[in-house]
């Protein structure tokens, strides 16, 4: 009964086309806008010729069909102005690319059929030109869509003022400009608007539908691609080879890096994540060729900011460059999550592996540094002596310089945890490093410590170093990396090297105040106790004389030696002179002897290592 009914309905369209058509064109085009109207009205169904046995009926129906679209959609084609500049010719448009596609669709079955097969080699050549023709209108929209939002309010407002205040478009293209850092990425740029949007997703579904859909994922790319380009530039962002970042001089290298970070936050944090929600909009329910378009508009810019953090991976391992790489290691891996989310799909699965990879071999750079760093501190040459004993450059370079490395302890941490390394039961990898690193720096100063000839001088020099060691791990990470146990074993070190300085320079000195009670009489005793004191008072101004030369940087320690001098020096000396002074006929001449009074020697030890103008140094 329904299809009954169906056919009364299309015999009567059939005979309204015909009474109304003055002739077949016009009645041909009378059946197209009641097409429009209902589904069940399709070109084929209102056909008046039914197929016959031979398929002729069928042939001359689609032929018509085809007459028709040819009309409208040569027409399109052939216009001078933007089709998406009326609305009502686009939806026009849009529909005669839908039914060609729905007879293409249609009749494919047949297509081996001599006369069906050329009349589908028409329609295919007739959808050829509508693609043609969409792709340009489709190319134009994604221009002068992205054209009303420019790229540089994007980044920060004060730049926009600077860059455009005059009006001008002819800028130096030598003076790139900066964006100023970002503190809030929480944010996505529409780059296009919502109106746009919609037209290129209505585009988009009729040429994936007419199978070109890798042209379409072209120009959108493209279009979109020289957006992501200059977004960069804007950033500062060079385009460099691996070749050109290892040429760079080393001042220069550090303001790249600086660069590199503010656009590798906002590219992936803001730019890519834009450019997803974009594609996502446009090829809506095409997932597929959402994520081909996608992985074609990032990777190239992914590809160069990944070029640059993998040519400072392989780079100089020169220790100086170590908290720049620093720098580059975690920015790459704080960014991990927002490579793991936004080049989720398939395509994208080699940009986000190579991420890792050269995230990982940032690591590996930062742990080719300290190896550089060991090296360094073996080759420093024990040639010409630290004058006055005092602190050697190699120590408060390396000391200074993990003290620094120390305030990213936690970084240098995972570092060191990625290594193959095994971490003994109470120490962790980078305390075993930092530890060998100290161990290694000890060593080398004791080497150097020999090239003194005076043993005293020696010591001198060792304590200095080693306090200075102590003070710079006591205070910051680097003693919560070694311990305390380790402070407390080096302060006891530095203490000893204090006694045997005491011992070497000052025992002798100490053993000409001993009085023999053996000497034969009050005479024998006199001569002895004579001959001694002449041979203090020569030995201590030489001592003294070269010992107020000789320097101890620290006020504390200087007071400690001076203070530890007096209690060993001044009783001693009191009784000696003393008991001089008590020696009846020759005590009473003691004045003639005695050159230093307990005081002077008191205040020639408070004169000592205060060090010359280059010792101080």
């Amino acid at each position: 009964m329904a299809e009954n009914g169906e056919e009364k309905l299309l015999a009567v369209a059939r005979r309204i086309a015909k009474t109304l058509g003055h002739n077949e064109s016009m009645a041909d085009d009378i059946l197209q806008i009641f097409s429009t109207f209902d589904g069940r009205f399709s070109r084929e169904k209102l056909s008046e010729d039914q197929p016959s046995e031979d398929g002729s009926g069928g042939v001359a129906a689609l032929e018509r069909a085809l007459n028709s679209l040819d009309s409208q959609i040569s027409r399109f084609v052939a216009s001078d102005q933007p089709i998406w500049s009326d609305p009502a010719d686009s939806a026009a448009f849009l529909d005669s690319i839908d039914e060609l596609v729905t007879i293409t669709r249609e009749w494919s079955h047949a297509s081996s059929e001599k006369p069906i097969g050329a009349c589908l080699s028409r329609a295919d050549d007739m959808m050829q030109q509508a693609m043609f023709r969409i792709e340009e209108e489709f190319r134009s929209l994604m221009d002068h869509g992205a054209e009303s939002f420019p790229v540089s309010h994007r980044f920060d407002e004060s730049e926009e003022e600077d860059d455009f205040d005059d009006g001008e478009e002819d800028y130096d293209d030598s003076q790139i400009p900066v964006a100023q850092p970002l503190t809030d990425y929480d944010l996505i740029i529409d780059a296009l608007s919502s109106a746009t949007i919609n037209d290129l997703h209505e585009i988009t579904k009729r040429m994936l539908a007419a199978g070109f859909g890798k042209s379409c994922s072209h120009v959108y790319s493209g279009s979109r691609r020289e957006f992501l380009e200059e977004s960069m530039s804007r950033l500062g962002l060079q385009k460099l080879s691996i070749e050109d970042v290892h040429k760079m001089q080393w001042q220069e290298l550090e303001d790249e890096i600086d660069r590199w970070i503010k656009a590798a936050n906002v590219a992936l944090r803001i730019l890519f994540p834009s450019e997803r929600r974009l594609c996502d909009r446009v090829f809506f329910g095409f997932s597929s060729a959402a994520d081909l378009s996608f992985m074609e508009v990032c990777r190239g810019s992914t590809i160069q900011l990944l070029n640059f953090a993998d040519a400072i991976a392989i780079g100089s391992r020169s220790p100086e460059r170590l908290f720049k790489v620093l720098d580059v290691f975690e920015t790459m891996r704080d960014l991990m999550v927002e490579f793991e989310s936004v080049f989720s799909d398939q395509f994208c699965l080699v940009l986000r592996h190579e991420a890792v990879t050269i995230w990982k071999r940032l690591g590996e750079a930062v742990r080719g540094i300290f190896m550089e760093l060991e090296n360094l501190i073996r080759r420093d040459p024990a040639k010409a002596a630290v004058p006055g004993g005092g602190l050697h450059p190699i120590t408060r370079y390396v000391m200074n310089y993990l003290r620094a490395a120390c305030r990213s302890r936690q970084t240098l941490e995972q570092v060191f945890e990625e290594s193959n390394g095994v971490p003994s039961k109470d120490s962790t990898l980078l305390t075993v490093q930092m530890s060998w690193i100290m161990e290694l720096l000890e060593s080398n100063l004791e080497v150097k410590s020999k090239v003194y000839k005076d043993p005293a001088l020696s010591y001198v020099f060792l304590m200095n170093n080693g306090r200075y060691i102590v003070q710079k791990v006591r205070d910051g990470e680097l003693g919560v990396l070694l311990g305390e146990d380790w402070i407390r074993k080096h302060n006891a070190k530095v203490k000893q090297y204090h006694t045997s300085y005491q011992r070497s320079s000052w025992n002798k000195l100490l053993g000409l105040l001993k009085v023999d009670n053996s000497a034969a009489g009050m005479n024998g005793l006199g001569k002895t106790m004579k001959e001694k004191l002449k041979e203090f008072n020569m030995q201590f101004d030489e001592v003294c004389k070269a010992h107020s030369t000789w320097v101890v940087f620290d006020e504390q320690m200087r007071e400690e030696l001076r203070t530890s001098l007096a209690r060993l020096l001044l009783p001693a000396y009191g009784n000696f002179i003393g008991r001089f002074q008590n020696l009846g006929d020759i005590g009473k001449n003691a004045d003639r002897y005695i050159k230093y009074g307990v005081e002077d020697i008191e205040a020639r030890v408070n004169e000592l290592f205060k060090g010359t103008t280059t010792a101080r140094k």
